[in-house]
C-alpha cells in the first residue's frame, strides 16, 4: 500500500477495508503469539487497527513499510494491554460485534490460537531475554520482518537491531540446550578411583 492509501484509511472505508484486509491475518498472528485468550486476542487485533486509523501521520516510509510501521504498532499495543488489562476500552465496546472484527475473524482467530500454541510454549525461555533483544527476536523470527523492518518497529537503528538479535538467538540458544557435560559424574568418580598399576622395579 502506498503512502497516499495509507493516509486514506482513516476517512475512506475502502482503502481501510483494503489495508485490513491485507495485514489482518498477520496481525492475528502476530497478537495469537502473545495472548492465548480469543476475546482479549480479538479486542486487541481491533484496537491495533483502529490506533493504525489515528496514527497515520506518524508513518514514515524512510523507515520501513506500512507492514513495519503496523507490526510498530502492535508492538506497542500488546505491551500496553499486558500493563493495564483492568482497564476499561470503552473504543473496543464500541467497536465489538462489528464488521471490524466477524464471525469469520474469530473463528480464524481461534485457529490461529491453537495453532501458535507450541510457539507461545517457547516464552517461557524468552521470558528471560532483555527486553529489547526479545523484541527484535520476535519480530525477525516469529513475524517475519527483515531486521530493517524490525528495527523500524522497534523504533532502533538497524545495528542495534542486528546486535541485539545476536544476542537473543546466543542466549536463548543457550537457555534451551543447557550445560552441557562431557561425561556422567559416576563415570568421573569411577576414573578418579579406579587404583593405578603399580610398575614393578627395574621396568
Amino acid at each position: 500500500m502506498e503512502t497516499q492509501q495509507l493516509e486514506r484509511i482513516g476517512t475512506d472505508p475502502e482503502a481501510f477495508e483494503a489495508f485490513y484486509r491485507e495485514n489482518v491475518e498477520g496481525v492475528q498472528r502476530f497478537v495469537a503469539r502473545r495472548v492465548g485468550e480469543r476475546e482479549r486476542a480479538a479486542d486487541l487485533t481491533a484496537e491495533i487497527f483502529l490506533a493504525a486509523i489515528t496514527s497515520t501521520r506518524t508513518y514514515d516510509p524512510r523507515l520501513g513499510s506500512p507492514q513495519a510501521w503496523l507490526y510498530g504498532i502492535a508492538r506497542v499495543t500488546v505491551a500496553a494491554e499486558g500493563r493495564s488489562r483492568g482497564r476499561e476500552r470503552a473504543g473496543i465496546e464500541r467497536v465489538r460485534g462489528s464488521t471490524l472484527i466477524s464471525e469469520d475473524d474469530i473463528a480464524a482467530m481461534d485457529a490461529r490460537i491453537d495453532a501458535e500454541r507450541r510457539s507461545r510454549e517457547l516464552y517461557a525461555a524468552m521470558d528471560r531475554l532483555a527486553e529489547g533483544e526479545r523484541a527484535v527476536l520476535e519480530l525477525v523470527v516469529l513475524d517475519g520482518l527483515s531486521v530493517s523492518e524490525a528495527a523500524a518497529a522497534a523504533g532502533v537503528r538497524p545495528v542495534t537491531a542486528r546486535v541485539r538479535l545476536h544476542r537473543a538467538r546466543r542466549k536463548l540458544r543457550a537457555e534451551l540446550e543447557g550445560p552441557r557435560t562431557s561425561a556422567r559424574p559416576e563415570a568421573i568418580k569411577a576414573r578418579r578411583t579406579k587404583p593405578q598399576p603399580i610398575e614393578e622395579e627395574g621396568s
